[in-house]
């Protein structure tokens, strides 16, 4: 299927993949390319596939889905995104899972089309959180703050947020892509932070998105 979103699921119930596979095998811009019944499977399968998104269960055998957010071969695969996607957890699994990389957090009660819209988003750029997820997130966090950011800097910080690239905030800001590039640093320094991911997940979470 060319074009699709290449997608691996990750999960140590059968009939969950099964389930999670049958549905999105039907969508026409989805294609499940792979299955793994354990953190571990999924490393390797990450590495032989290069999926656009991994959907994760934080709750599997082996290999929990939180210790394979945090292995390097994980998070140095740059091609693929993270979807964890698991049951009622522990709300602190939350912002241990964002921390560690992941782009999305969602239940397994999620609507099928709200999945599959999430999975467009994550693989589009986008940071996102179920209501409760995010909900855990807020509760766990200071007040919010601006870290310091300038006016351009919350601007570029929002733009991050919804999924834009370098070249695509220095054409609507008017700058040139170096400009933009120093912004990013800058946003990232001061809020204390690692990655894109991470500082949309800090706009999210603060309400500068």
């Amino acid at each position: 299927m060319s074009g699709a979103i290449r997608v691996l699921i990750a999960d140590d119930h059968p009939v969950v993949r099964q389930g999670l596979r049958t549905f999105l095998d039907i969508q026409c811009d989805v294609e499940v390319v792979g299955e793994a019944a354990n953190g571990a499977e999924a490393l390797d399968l990450v590495e032989e596939l290069a999926p656009d998104v991994l959907l994760l269960d934080l709750k599997m055998p082996v290999l929990s889905g939180l210790a394979a957010l945090a292995e390097p071969r994980l998070r140095d695969a740059e091609a693929t995104r993270v979807i964890v996607l698991t049951s009622i957890s522990d709300r602190a699994d939350v912002g241990l899972a964002m921390r560690a990389g992941a782009a999305g957090f969602l239940y397994k009660d999620v609507d099928p089309g709200a999945l599959v819209q999430a999975i467009r988003a994550v693989h589009g750029g986008q940071v996102l959180l179920a209501p409760e997820a995010a909900s855990a997130v807020l509760s766990g966090s200071g007040a919010p703050e601006s870290a310091g950011l300038t006016d351009r800097e919350r601007q570029v910080l929002g733009l991050i947020a919804s999924g834009r690239s370098n070249r695509e905030i220095a054409r609507e800001l008017h700058v040139t892509e170096k400009t933009i590039k120093t912004h990013v640093s800058n946003v990232l320094l001061k809020l204390g932070v690692q990655d894109r991911t991470q500082a949309a997940l800090y706009a999210v979470r603060h309400g500068l998105a």
